[in-house]
């Protein structure tokens, strides 16, 4: 394993022998001697930050000037937002945290993806000159028209691909840099679709934003049509392919995107993408307006209450909540109004936010003032 694991890291700074490569001041990762050669890398790790970080690594420290990268990577479950998404509108972000399932922000465009084991992602790497995504699909659409000539698989002008002409089975997104490029996308092997359909859906209601929102689409697994395809065929077929398309006899290297060793600083990059200040933060500003149930078990009948929010960099910049006045007091919503604003809009940050303002109203309203506090929190998701 430290054998392939040095051989790796020569690779990527393109070392061969005894010799170095010159490229100034950027990584290369093969000497131009050896053009043909090509490399495969497969993350020994199911850690979505980790995953993502390496992406981020490889685009920032190789030179894709010389040939292109293939990443083959798996995750344990999560959700996949692209970095100009609203997690809020995106994702059920109360079913994650009982589920267990993380969220992430790629630097990548497009829509929200749910990654588990029986999802692959495949990552191209190029320079920008030579970014081509219908090429990229075409190494995944003819590997599997190889192994399962009866399938009918296509990519679209969306760079998606279907299968039978309508069950989306891979989503696309990229990342153009000045010089270099990554295309990655998901290829749906044995997802568990249950809970992708549990977690890709809104949290909170009447959201305002210009965020890129994703396009839902009927999906399908490859093994639902093609029940024999084992992992170790679909990905032989994949480098076997993506070998073929380029003209290459790529090296396939097992990677541990946490080693330092091979990738100094990867572990920076993971840390700053599972901070809340990146997942959620980065949130194009947007607004709430929504209308808030309100309960009172000594009433017999119900109302509601208007809630309208600014958020920016994930922090509630105004907050107005328009309360029947003779449910509440004006005073105490708009006292609720001025404590949530400056807050993180995230339910356990607001609920410490309130929980003074709870503890001081001993009065008649204390339930009622409980039980909107309550309905804003759920808004937050």
């Amino acid at each position: 394993m430290m054998l392939q694991l040095r051989r790796t890291l020569a690779l990527l700074k393109g070392e061969t022998g005894n010799q170095r490569a010159r490229t100034g001041s950027s990584l290369p990762f093969l000497d131009s001697a050896n053009n043909s050669s090509g490399l495969v890398l497969q993350s020994q790790s199911t850690d979505v930050y980790q995953n993502l970080a390496l992406e981020d690594w490889i685009d920032a420290h190789v030179d894709l000037q010389q040939r292109g990268i293939l990443l083959l990577w798996r995750n344990r479950p999560a959700v996949v937002i692209g970095r100009h998404q609203n997690p809020w509108s995106e994702c059920n972000l109360p079913a994650m945290r009982k589920m267990g399932i993380a969220l992430a922000r790629r630097r990548s465009g497009g829509g929200t993806v749910f990654h588990d084991h029986g999802n692959l992602n495949l990552t191209f790497f190029a320079s920008k000159k030579a970014y081509d995504r219908k090429r990229n699909l075409k190494v995944v659409t003819e590997a599997l028209r190889r192994l399962r000539p009866n399938l009918d698989i296509r990519a679209t002008d969306r760079f998606d691909i279907l299968l039978n002409g309508h069950y989306k089975i891979s989503g696309t997104a990229s990342r153009l840099s000045r010089r270099s490029s990554y295309h990655h996308c998901t290829l749906l092997h044995s997802a568990d679709r249950s809970a992708l359909s549990t977690v890709l859906r809104p949290s909170c209601p009447g959201i305002l934003s210009n965020a890129t929102p994703s396009i839902p689409s009927p999906v399908a697994n490859l093994i639902d049509h093609a029940p024999s395809l084992a992992w170790e065929e679909l990905l032989e077929a994949l480098v076997q392919q993506y070998n073929t398309e380029f003209g290459l006899s790529s090296v396939f290297t097992l990677v541990d995107p946490s080693n330092e060793c091979v990738f100094p600083g990867v572990g920076n990059i993971s840390t700053e993408l599972r901070s809340w200040d990146w997942t959620f933060g980065r949130t194009p500003k947007f607004r709430v307006e929504t209308l808030l149930e309100l309960r009172d078990n000594h009433l017999p009948a119900r109302c509601s209450a208007q809630l309208q929010m600014e958020v920016k960099g994930g922090q509630v910049e105004s907050c107005r909540l328009d309360v029947p006045a003779g449910w509440l007091p004006l005073w105490l919503s708009r006292q609720l109004s001025d404590v949530l604003v400056g807050e993180r809009f995230c339910p356990h940050r607001a609920a410490a936010a309130v929980t003074a303002m709870l503890r001081a109203e001993k009065g008649q309203f204390q339930s009622r003032l409980q039980n909107i506090c309550e309905a804003v929190l759920a808004m937050m998701g």
